[in-house]
């Protein structure tokens, strides 16, 4: 059974995963008021700029008189220090709220304790780590960016039923769907909530992928490609320009526009440690890597992931690509008769 301060901070960690996909670079923040066992207030952050979930949860409250009686819950550590916004800290303070309940310490260096530290000096009564474990799974982007250097990584791809993920020659620049609509959705639900998507060179020429949102309601993910020759041209969806995309290259002098940004590395046996160093340069917390099966398979061996799913669909290729393999599914979930698998590195 849950303790009171569980319960309310469980409430914090609800209202923080509505702002998936919309606060990066920001954490996922969720806030409760309480007083005299009663939420009078409660909020979220919902984007980047944005008033933060404590700003929200205060401006909901009704009767302002009752905030130096009540307690604050919030599954991240108020922030100390102005970014877009002021700290939250000083909200908290200013309204002589007397007691704080904090999920989990926020690992960014700007922050780091000086929320906890301000606010114990400041005479509140602060009590630090209710459902730590939780409040940290919440904010695992934010988390991996902070403490690794490097964004959230997720596999993803779809094979047939006896393990292939593509046939070996077709007649349409298009993809071979493996996976049902509904599966599919669910793709484009993911992609709307992680900070950018990754491709190789040769997904784009078979398929010629848009790798948006259009079956889903949300932001397109920053498009990440792997173009080493510069094989693709501007005739491809992926250099349309409507979606901030960061094309990797080994050629030099590239030209470029505020859309369409190259970044010129050596493709060796550095590769995906190289690739990681440009998207933390651009502040990119998380990414889904959809392949081919080389990109995947290169992540894989060089153990630079943090979880894979893997849709079985309900179909055979009989010959084909094989996909790649992996160990320790830790979830299947059936989706119309295709089959999810989670796998997760704890590595």
């Amino acid at each position: 059974m849950k303790s009171t301060e569980e319960f309310y901070i469980n409430r914090c960690i609800e209202l923080a995963k509505n702002g998936l996909g919309t606060t990066y670079p920001n954490p996922l923040v969720g806030s409760v008021i309480v007083y005299k066992g009663k939420i009078i207030g409660e909020g979220w952050h919902r984007k980047s700029g944005e008033a933060h979930a404590e700003v929200n949860a205060v401006n909901s409250v009704k009767d302002k008189s009752l905030l130096a009686k009540a307690t604050i819950y919030v599954s991240l550590e108020p922030c100390s220090h102005f970014g877009k916004t002021p700290p939250c800290c000083d909200l908290i303070i200013q309204h002589k709220i007397p007691s704080v309940v904090i999920g989990t310490v926020d690992p960014n260096s700007k922050v780091a304790g000086t929320g906890i530290k301000r606010l114990i000096e400041n005479g509140c009564q602060v009590t630090v780590g209710v459902l730590e474990n939780e409040c940290n799974e919440l904010n695992k982007r934010f988390f991996t960016f902070h403490n690794k250097k490097r964004p959230y990584i997720i596999l993803k791809w779809a094979e047939s039923v006896d393990g292939f993920m593509a046939p070996l020659t077709k007649e349409k620049q298009e993809p071979v769907w493996i996976s049902n609509i509904f599966s599919r959705q669910l793709v484009h639900k993911w992609r709307s909530e992680e900070q950018a998507i990754l491709v190789g060179t040769q997904t784009i020429l078979d398929d010629n992928p848009k790798l948006d949102v259009r079956d889903w309601t949300g932001e397109n993910p920053i498009r990440i490609v792997l173009d080493r020759t510069g094989k693709i041209s501007n005739a491809y969806f992926i250099k349309d320009g409507k979606t901030k995309t960061i094309i990797i290259t080994e050629k030099e002098n590239v030209t470029f526009d505020d859309n369409r940004i190259y970044e010129s590395i050596i493709f060796d046996s550095q590769l995906t440690k190289n690739i990681i160093g440009i998207l933390y340069k651009y502040g990119i917390q998380s990414i889904i890597v959809e392949g081919g099966k080389q990109t995947l398979q290169t992540f894989i061996e060089d153990n630079l992931w943090d979880e894979a799913r893997v849709f079985t669909g309900n179909i055979s290729l009989n010959e084909g690509i094989k996909a790649p393999q992996l160990n320790g599914i830790s979830k299947t979930t059936e989706i119309k008769g295709d089959q999810l698998k989670l796998f997760l590195n704890h590595d």
